[in-house]
């Protein structure tokens, strides 16, 4: 089976298992593992970090990450009902915990378990900072963009092996091997997961909004996230995200569209 033939099945592949909808886009998605097997796992996976981690409770940091994911949790479940996807959000379980560290991170695994820390409060640098943050990961997760890259490494690794099934000359084999796995690496899952990232920055644009955050913070979050990537940062074509020059323009451009979205819920100031 020739090359061309192969990527061929790849893109069939592809739109056979797009059989759930985002609903922010209304776009298909790739569904291969159901959200029934993946939250479990993921609650599971969560709780053994947190026993492996000096989670902190009771201060005021700590109090504030509940406070903002909270706010995010009820947004999102607002703009939902108003949309039309009443009990979307049934079988998550939010959790929101502030873990001492270092690393300049936070992350949001599928169904709702959130960690912020400490070393991205810095850059936060305040409560509006920490709720872009918030709905980013928090849109992740809505998005089900975990299940979404899942899937998708699946059908890379399923092409992989109906690859050298298919091709029995051993040199024509190890052509393909060496070209696919380069190229859907390049050409298909980094540009996926830039998308996913540019994605849930627009929903946690609009979910920080609904919220009353000041959507316009986002933007300048990330200017502070350049700034302490101090350009240490491959090229955009080679990235799991998109680069923070376009970060920071394309949420600049939707900061005005996320306050509209506000205004139909009521909210016309932000913090």
């Amino acid at each position: 089976m020739k090359l061309k033939n192969i990527l061929a099945l790849f893109g069939i592949a592809l739109l056979i298992f797009s059989c759930a909808e985002n609903p922010f886009t209304g776009k298909k998605t790739m569904a291969l593992v159901p959200n029934s097997q993946l939250f479990p796992t993921a609650f599971a996976q969560y709780d053994q970090f947190l026993t492996e981690n000096k989670v902190l409770t009771g201060t005021k940091d700590a109090e504030m990450i509940k406070r903002v994911g909270q706010r995010i949790a009820v947004a999102a479940e607002r703009w939902l009902n108003a949309n039309g996807y009443q009990g979307y959000l049934k079988d998550y379980k939010w959790e929101y915990n502030l873990v001492d560290d270092k690393t300049v991170n936070a992350w949001c695994m599928p169904g709702g378990k959130i960690v912020f820390y400490t070393g991205i409060l810095p850059i936060a640098k305040s409560e509006t900072g920490v709720a872009a943050i918030m709905g980013h990961e928090v849109a992740h997760a809505l998005a089900n963009h975990g299940q979404q890259r899942m899937s998708a490494a699946y059908l890379q690794a399923g092409v992989a092996i109906a690859g050298n099934v298919a091709i029995k000359d051993e040199k024509s084999r190890n052509a393909f091997n060496q070209y696919y796995g380069v190229g859907s690496q390049v050409g298909v899952m980094l540009p996926f997961s830039r998308s996913h990232e540019t994605e849930a920055d627009k929903i946690g644009l609009y979910l920080m909004a609904v919220a009353g955050y000041n959507p316009d913070e986002a933007a300048e979050l990330w200017k502070r996230m350049k700034a302490n990537s101090s350009g240490q940062v491959p090229p955009e074509i080679l990235s799991t995200h998109p680069s923070n020059d376009s970060r920071i323009a394309n949420l600049k451009a939707l900061a005005p569209k996320a306050k509209d979205e506000a205004k139909k819920f009521g909210v016309t100031s932000f913090r």
